[in-house]
């Protein structure tokens, strides 16, 4: 029997929004303090580096997107270009990257919502609602997060205006650019391009998207180059206003900046924006992951049961209930360190192996040169080198685990 199809129901509006919700995440209020510890001012450089690899990324995810509109991404074109193996293991990275994320945005939202004692507990009761969000429906999440991205870039424009408003503290002929030379500048590209990475969302849920072949293209490069040109206003002007030393030296760089700026006014505003920022991401993660999941169930590479499409709201609610179950279990074990760490081995590897499907395309299915691949997976293999060895050590075991799961379920289905 055939697994029941999702309904389409998104726009080119609705699926830029949703891409913009997860690159203009948390990762705007929490990406620039590392990335300028490790490089300074260079950290303007990786970013520009950064936006070269998402880029490439994107055309390769926006061409595939056109050929196969199904949902799934990455884990679909791998299986489809490359083989069920490599198809097996974009998954396994996407589905395995992206619930840590979960985690880490959840953690993100409770630091700036909740007193110190109560951060668990908020983390857990955010991602139980927002999964009831998503359980009632994509549009709804289409919705919702056209609200939390209203309410983000007010927060950050704010951000911008307070800090521009008072007198530079920093100039930018006082900046040092080569604080870490350039594996610190790598090191900087590898952590903002965690925040870009969201545009995969968009191409998940390609089965959801009115005139996919027109619309995901379109929707994933504008939500691409919104995001970076936001990230690149907000970190100037903050470096304006604290320096990259003061923007290394603070856990919330753009409160900081506002305060110091002489923009108390502002303070409590950033801290919302911020904290809806991180629902915003949490949120189009939860539909991203569960319909990776949805897709990886219906070729047996997870469970039957993750396939379960609800009759009436038409989303993989098995698939998310699911999610939220084992994110809620991470929230009350982790850090939000660890749950980064994890995340950027299987986000790298997930888009290494969407150029490497990309390049085999036929000229019928191309949109964007070749060469463009391969500055996406030269980019993906130089960037994982920057990750902490506990991050490389540790993601290397979770794809182990997959493996060898996959390993088992494949002799169970098929002795010899």
């Amino acid at each position: 029997m055939s697994s029941p199809h999702l309904v389409r129901r998104l726009g080119t509006g609705d699926a830029i929004i949703i891409g913009l919700g997860s690159m203009v995440g948390a990762g705007v209020f929490a990406a620039l303090s590392p990335a300028a510890a490790a490089a300074g001012a260079g950290l303007l450089i990786g970013l520009v580096i950064a936006g070269i690899v998402a880029f490439s990324n994107a055309t390769a995810s926006a061409q595939l997107a056109a050929q196969y509109p199904t949902s799934g991404g990455t884990y679909i074109y791998g299986r489809e270009r490359l083989g069920p193996w490599w198809g097996f293991l974009a998954g396994w990275g996407f589905v395995v990257g992206k619930t840590a994320s979960c985690a880490a945005m959840a953690l993100t939202f409770a630091a700036y919502a909740a007193p110190q004692v109560w951060e668990k507990p908020v983390a857990v009761t955010a991602v139980l609602a927002l999964a009831a969000v998503n359980y009632r429906g994509i549009t709804r999440t289409a919705g919702l997060t056209r609200i939390i991205v209203t309410l983000v870039l007010a927060s950050l424009a704010l951000v911008v205006i307070a800090s521009l408003a008072g007198e530079a503290s920093s100039p930018p002929s006082s900046w040092d650019w080569w604080t870490g030379g350039w594996y610190g500048i790598l090191q900087s590209a590898g952590l903002l391009f965690f925040a870009f990475a969201g545009y995969a969302r968009i191409a998940t849920m390609g089965e959801e998207v009115r005139d996919p072949q027109r619309t995901i293209p379109r929707a994933i490069l504008a939500a691409l180059l919104l995001a970076i040109l936001i990230y690149a206003v907000v970190a100037v002007s903050t470096m304006l206003a604290i320096g990259p030393t003061g923007l290394a030296s603070t856990p919330a760089p753009l409160a900081q900046a506002v305060t110091q700026s002489g923009g108390d006014w502002a303070a409590l505003p950033v801290r919302i924006g911020a904290a809806a920022a991180s629902l915003g991401a949490l949120l189009a993660l939860i539909a991203g992951v569960g319909r990776t999941g949805l897709a990886m169930a219906r070729h047996n590479d997870l469970p039957q049961w993750l396939a379960g499409v609800h009759p009436r709201f038409h989303v993989p609610h098995h698939a998310e209930v699911t999610l939220a179950v084992v994110v809620s279990i991470l929230v009350l074990l982790t850090d939000l360190r660890t749950a980064i760490g994890f995340s950027s081995f299987g986000v790298l590897l997930y888009y290494l192996i969407a150029n490497a499907a990309a390049i085999t395309q036929d000229d019928q299915h191309r949109r964007y040169p070749k060469w463009l691949q391969l500055v996406g997976i030269t980019g993906c293999v130089v960037l994982v080198t920057t990750l902490p060895w506990q991050a490389v050590t540790g993601g290397l075991a979770v794809f182990a685990v997959g493996i060898i799961y996959r390993v088992v379920r494949l002799r169970r289905r098929n002795p010899q």
